[in-house]
């Protein structure tokens, strides 16, 4: 009927509503399909992953719970649906909880209330009047995951989760009961390696639609601020418009590697230092002060050596007395031996500025005498050796990471935090390296 009524006139869709009854009419808010976008609309093929990839706001979440509904509800509130034992998955327990459950799209706020779920708190799910009953799980947790069974899942953010991959294998073990179950994940599309496996996989179909497709919904003055900010950036491209976007053509890293070399924690570390690449100009439109702290265990000769990415601290609209104070905090808490600095544009007023902080401070001026892209090769070669492992919480600077080519950066502004990083591993990596075989600085490696 839905579909019908799209292609009706203006006039047709007036005397169709002008003939329903009152009852009707009451029903009409709580009957998805007839106001849901095309791409909330589950696809008819065979399937047994959806996911709907969509710009912020772009109406995925409420896509989501209606599914749900779909899903579990009969004919009257009492009556069994396709589902009775779903899993809820996101990032952590909070946001299944003040998103997936009780958010202004979640399952609470789409459910007509004869038919609505009881939140058990305690027990960390929802159960409906028929039975059915739908478990949330934290994907920081996977483990939990481990012996319960469901015949529907869904899963929201899945691009953002720090333990993606792990989340998701032991939900797809779970995946057994009915004769045909069913997923649906909702998320904002990243280019993580978890996600193209996903939408490659025999039996998984797709929809998108970016913010705009939800205007109607959203505060026109937050479409105009997002838009006239990020459109037309790769994060735009991502963030409202839905895109899945590819590596840049010549990226020096890529994201399926920074995965594949992740880490949960660090092993005792020979050196570690702060890099900074401070911002030429400070207040509100200034560019962002980039901050890495990083690690190496140098036992045995360079090639054995490894490096361990533990933090990005980096800073936006900050004095240089600001960022100062930060890196020397971060010095301090993470037992740094040194704290590197580009100097290009400070000078000597970058170390001055550090001083003022820690007098005692262990410091290393550094002066950029190539390009960008020049200096960050022999560091993505280390990460292509597999020599070089990152942390988690490092997703922003993943970004840029994967927007640097040999042609530059195809980010928007910047590239701080690869700076950074490119001085961290300079100073831990390459130029110990060269050290290392100079019989004058060996022995003291």
């Amino acid at each position: 009927m839905a579909e019908l009524l799209t292609c009706a006139s203006a006039e047709e869709v007036d005397g169709f509503l002008s003939g329903l009854s009152a009852n009707a009419l009451k029903a009409l808010p709580w009957m998805f399909e007839f106001w849901a976008l095309p791409h909330q609309m589950a696809p008819k093929s065979d399937w047994d992953t959806w996911v709907i990839l969509g710009g912020r706001g772009s109406g995925k979440t409420r896509a989501g719970a209606e599914w749900i509904r779909g899903q579990v509800e009969g004919a009257r509130p009492m009556d069994m649906g396709k589902c009775r034992q779903f899993a809820l998955v996101g990032e952590t327990y909070a946001q299944v909880r003040d998103v997936m459950v009780f958010g202004d799209s979640g399952i609470l706020a789409c459910c007509p209330p004869d038919r609505r779920p009881k939140w058990e708190a305690t027990r960390r799910r929802l159960v409906w009047p028929n039975g059915a009953v739908a478990t949330c799980y934290s994907a920081s947790d996977p483990e939990a995951m481990r012996g319960p069974q469901f015949d529907g899942a869904w899963v929201d953010e899945l691009a953002k989760w720090k333990k993606r991959r792990e989340a998701w294998d032991m939900l797809q073990f779970a995946m057994r009961l009915g004769d045909d179950p069913q997923q649906v994940v909702t998320t904002t599309p990243k280019n993580v390696a978890i996600l193209h496996d996903i939408l490659n996989g025999t039996n998984a179909v797709s929809t998108s639609a970016p913010t705009s497709a939800n205007a109607v919904n959203l505060a026109q003055s937050f479409l105009d601020k997002v838009t006239a900010e990020y459109g037309g950036t790769r994060q735009g491209r991502e963030e409202l418009d839905g895109e899945l976007l590819e590596d840049v053509d010549g990226a020096l890293w890529h994201l399926s590697d920074l995965d594949a070399g992740r880490v949960e924690v660090a092993p005792i570390l020979d050196r570690v230092v702060v890099a900074v690449d401070p911002p030429t100009t400070s207040g509100e439109n200034a560019d962002a002060c980039g901050i890495i702290v990083a690690g190496v265990v140098m036992q045995g000769p360079p090639q054995n050596w490894r490096a361990y990415i533990l933090a990005d601290l980096t800073m936006y609209a900050v004095t240089p007395n600001a960022w100062a104070a930060a890196v020397t905090v971060a010095a301090k808490e993470f037992g740094a031996d040194r704290v590197v600095a580009e100097v290009n544009q400070g000078g000597e007023m970058v170390e001055a500025v550090l001083r003022q902080h820690s007098a005692l401070l262990s410091y290393k001026g550094v002066r950029a005498t190539r390009g960008k892209s020049a200096r960050a090769e022999p560091v993505a070669t280390l990460y292509e050796q597999g020599r070089v492992h990152h942390l988690g919480g490092l997703r922003d600077l993943e970004d840029q990471m994967c927007q640097m080519s040999l042609a530059g950066f195809s980010g928007k502004g910047s590239p701080d935090r690869v700076d950074a990083l490119v001085w961290a591993m300079t100073d831990l990596m390459v130029d110990a390296a060269q050290n290392y075989h100079r019989p004058s600085v060996r022995a003291l490696l």
